[in-house]
């Protein structure tokens, strides 16, 4: 009597461990630097390897800054500055699939002169996606009756990431002197799957901040669709995808197209969406056995599979004032703002709804006529969302957020209000539990009958699987040996067997 093995795959996700690194950027200036304005920071990862036991990953953090000079003249400054990191665990293995997210959380600046030194704190985390062996059995043996039994598994198809280039036009009444700042920012709407494509379509929102030829300070936002097929072989249009998009923001290009009417502000922005696909099934195992000759010893073992929701979008309004405090001087003009940015800083599901928590930030630059001096100060404004999501209390959650529209105005010279739209993908995923006779061994054979007929009592509701079970014969030898019960039995009932031998 002999046993094969019968095994199948399932998709495993694993978190990542979360941490934080530091990063310093030099932004070279070409010129003396008075007072930085404002600072925009973002991070993109460019490159990741998995080896067994650890993810080396690298990237760069792209820093624009606005700063006065020292003839007090208003000039901007980029930077791209590159970083490396790990992550380490037991538990990775070279060919699985690494989703590493790397985020900004806060920056400081340490100096300035020709070169302004700022200090970047970085957050990783992400997770590991992989096919995990489960044990199972098949026999063939026709001593040996089996029960089996179908169920949905979930595989993990693989992945694949593309880049190309969204542009936006901007149309303008007058004439532009020197532009100062532009923020790209991409938010998915939907992750749909085709046969061996996923597709994925969002918006991409691009704000552009500039000092026009009558020296006044203007920006707008501009909002362009997308929908980009990417390739992924062995998708479905059944499979279960998720994604995430990402602008590169030091590669976004600016053209100006002008005259003396006004012109166009075309920028290109390069984004890089990642998708990844998984198939669910229905495969057949046996879920029960006995052996007409002999005991059987199984074991049953139970293991867990990851299934992929739906990405949801969550929309919603941010509000929040700041007063100032008595070391900054008043409000007579605002001027601008700049490094719009979100940080998610809490995320669970419950009652079937996403709740999302984060604090929103921008920079706001204001003149003060006293000392006819320019003046910087950070708004934080803390949010919440909330929308129905098809997904489990306790799925892991993925949120990519951006805030657009960004407005700020000054009541009575010391008090800022913020207001903004915000945008946030929620990627979320569970874990399924099953279980599978994963060995089973004979550990003993049937003694041979000295009898040729034996009655067996089957109790009321007992099942026909389980009476053949416990006296270990066929179920097809109680039936033709017993034509006149109906199983389950209707009420207490002998059975007759008569033990079969060859002469």
């Amino acid at each position: 009597m002999a046993f094969e093995k019968n095994n199948f795959n399932v998709a495993r996700k694993t978190k990542l461990e979360k941490k934080e690194f530091v990063v310093e950027c030099n932004v070279s200036a070409g010129a003396n630097i008075n007072k930085i304005l404002t600072t925009s920071v973002v991070a993109n990862i460019e490159t990741k390897e998995v080896l067994n036991g650890v993810i080396n990953f690298s990237g760069v953090i792209d820093t624009k800054i606005i700063f006065l000079g020292e003839e007090d003249e208003i000039n901007n400054a980029n930077a791209t500055c590159p970083f490396t990191s790990r992550s380490e665990s037991e538990e990775i293995q070279n060919g699985q699939t690494a989703v590493v997210f790397v985020k900004v959380v806060d920056y400081n600046v340490e100096s300035i002169g020709e070169n302004a030194r700022i200090t970047v704190t970085l957050e990783q985390s992400g997770y590991l996606i992989s096919n995990q062996e489960i044990d199972t059995i098949a026999c063939n043996d026709d001593s040996v009756c089996q029960k089996n039994e179908e169920i949905d598994v979930v595989k993990y198809i693989g992945s694949a990431e593309d880049e190309f280039v969204v542009e936006s036009e901007i149309n303008i009444r007058e004439n532009i002197k020197k532009m100062l700042l532009t923020e790209s920012q991409v938010v998915l709407k939907s992750v749909e799957s085709g046969v061996n494509f996923v597709t994925v379509t969002g918006d991409v929102v691009s704000r552009v901040l500039y000092l026009s030829e009558n020296d006044k300070f203007e920006s707008g936002y501009v909002y362009e669709s997308f929908k980009q097929e990417i390739e992924l072989i062995g998708a479905t249009r059944d499979s279960h995808v998720e994604g995430e998009a990402m602008a590169l923001q030091g590669k976004v290009e600016i053209e100006l197209a002008q005259d003396e009417k006004g012109g166009k502000v075309l920028v290109k922005v390069p984004v890089r969406a990642c998708v990844r696909a998984f198939d669910k099934e229905t495969i057949s195992v046996i879920s029960d056995l006995y052996s007409t000759k002999g005991e059987i010893n199984t074991t049953t073992s139970s293991f867990s599979m990851t299934e992929v929701c739906k990405l949801e979008l969550v929309e919603g309004k941010i509000e929040g004032s700041l007063i100032l405090d008595d070391n900054h001087p008043r409000v007579d003009k605002l001027l601008f703002s700049g490094g719009n940015s979100v940080t998610i800083t809490n995320s669970y599901i419950k009652d079937g709804e996403v709740f999302v928590e984060g604090i929103a930030k921008t920079m706001v630059v204001y003149l003060n006529d006293e000392t006819s001096s320019l003046h910087s100060v950070v708004l934080d404004v803390p949010f919440a969302l909330n929308d129905k999501i098809s997904c489990h209390e306790d799925g892991m959650i993925s949120v990519e957020a951006i805030v657009c529209d960004v407005d700020v105005v000054v009541k009575k010279g010391r008090e800022f209000y913020y207001d903004a739209k915000v945008k946030a993908s929620v990627n979320c995923c569970h874990d399924l539990v099953s279980g599978v006779i994963s060995d089973a061994v004979v550990i003993e054979e049937n003694k041979t009958k000295d009898y040729a007929m034996e009655i067996v009592f089957a109790p009321k509701g007992k099942q026909l699987w389980d009476i053949a079970k416990s006296v270990r014969v066929k179920e097809e030898q109680i039936l033709a040996q017993n034509p006149d019960v109906v199983f389950p039995c209707e009420q207490d009932t002998p059975l007759v067997l008569f033990e079969q031998r060859l002469r």
